[in-house]
């Protein structure tokens, strides 16, 4: 990588003379230590204009301001000097664009520097919240093929319409235990720019700390083997040539429709046993490869016990899932099964109901409101 990669001819570090350089370098990296998340989100607006095609990564054309211009120019610099310290060991085949390749290189390094990954292969799937990169394991991993799922602070734009997952549930830190500071919980409370990133943590660290739970439990999941504050190292499904496709683009052979049904309801058991719902299942976030599944997707993970819209997301999941092997084929009651399924781990079958039906007098009533609500 050379020196001033990502950096335009005409910027300010390679006009600046040798001494104007190091007062920049100061400036700028003053600069970066008070970014905001609104900052980086501007870093990502031309990482968003990415598009996969079969002759690969391709931009968007799109007019650009002045004004935008000249912020760009700013990060650019921002980005020289985050990432240069990195780069110097951790080069990689990938060739990303370039505030890509600063974030990779500031959400991997750390796995380098633990020799988990060795190189960055490829980008496998790309998306607003997150994208997956196939990496090499390092010395310290005995695995085939590694998959990196990294994390964009731009998903924190989103956060306000994953409330409904998050109700009941306790905010972690980037070590996937419950938060303790007052000043963290505050920051959340008030949606301050930290408590949304401390949020945006938690989120992660829910997805990391499920996947653990649930393949020690034995259910059809990628292995997880180390996650960082912006992202998670797991066991690759697929080969070197190919990713493993979600269930939905594949039609089933006859004989596989039963059997990866009730492979599919199984995990779903193991989640209840494990007191979580996945909250997004469907055959999207189900991979198949050679005639098996392993289940993916899991930071909006939802809480049977303390989300009192569990029981219309758990049916909801189920239906998902019912619906896709009816069209291979496979006939039944998802709404029935979802209640055997939720009845068995002890959890109650209820239905909303209008407040206008509720008596504010009635105990009882007044109850049920209280978790409805």
């Amino acid at each position: 990588m050379e020196a001033l990669h990502g950096i335009q001819g005409d910027s300010l570090l390679e006009q600046a003379t040798p001494r104007y350089r190091v007062r920049a370098k100061r400036e700028l990296t003053a600069m970066y230590t008070k970014m905001n998340m609104n900052d980086l989100y501007e870093m990502f607006e031309e990482l968003d204009d990415l598009n996969e095609g079969e002759g690969g990564t391709q931009f968007l054309q799109k007019r650009v301001t002045q004004k935008r211009e000249s912020k760009k120019r700013e990060m650019e610099a921002k980005l020289f000097l985050r990432a240069q310290d990195v780069s110097k060991e951790f080069k990689f085949t990938y060739k990303a664009a370039r505030f890509e390749e600063w974030w990779l290189l500031d959400s991997l390094g750390s796995f380098y520097e633990h020799k988990w990954i060795s190189d960055v292969m490829r980008r496998v799937k790309g998306g607003k919240e997150a994208s997956v990169y196939l990496c090499q394991p390092g010395a310290e991993v005995d695995a085939p093929l590694l998959a990196a799922k990294v994390y964009r602070p731009r998903s924190l734009r989103n956060l306000k319409n994953d409330q409904q997952y998050r109700v009941g549930r306790v905010d972690l830190d980037e070590d996937g235990t419950a938060l303790w500071k007052e000043a963290d919980v505050n920051a959340i409370a008030k949606r301050t720019s930290y408590g949304e990133e401390v949020r945006h943590q938690s989120w992660i660290s829910y997805e990391y700390v499920t996947l653990e739970n649930l393949f020690e439990a034995g259910a059809d999941v990628p292995k997880p083997y180390a996650k960082e504050k912006n992202a998670i190292l797991m066991e690759f499904i697929g080969d070197a040539g190919t990713a493993a496709p979600p269930l939905s683009r594949i039609s089933l052979e006859r004989d596989e429709v039963k059997p990866l049904f009730d492979k599919v309801i199984h995990n779903i058991d193991i989640m209840l046993s494990k007191d979580r719902i996945h909250g997004d299942l469907s055959a999207y976030n189900i991979l198949y490869w050679d005639g098996e599944i392993k289940l993916i997707d899991f930071p909006q993970v939802v809480l049977p016990e303390s989300n009192p819209a569990s029981w219309g997301i758990f049916q909801r999941d189920v239906i998902r899932i019912c619906q896709y092997f009816s069209a291979q084929g496979m006939r039944g009651d998802a709404r029935k099964l979802a209640a055997d399924l939720w009845t068995s781990h002890g959890h109650r079958v209820f239905e909303k109901v209008d407040p206008k039906y509720l008596d504010p007098e009635k105990p009882e009533d007044r109850r049920r409101w209280e978790k409805e609500k």
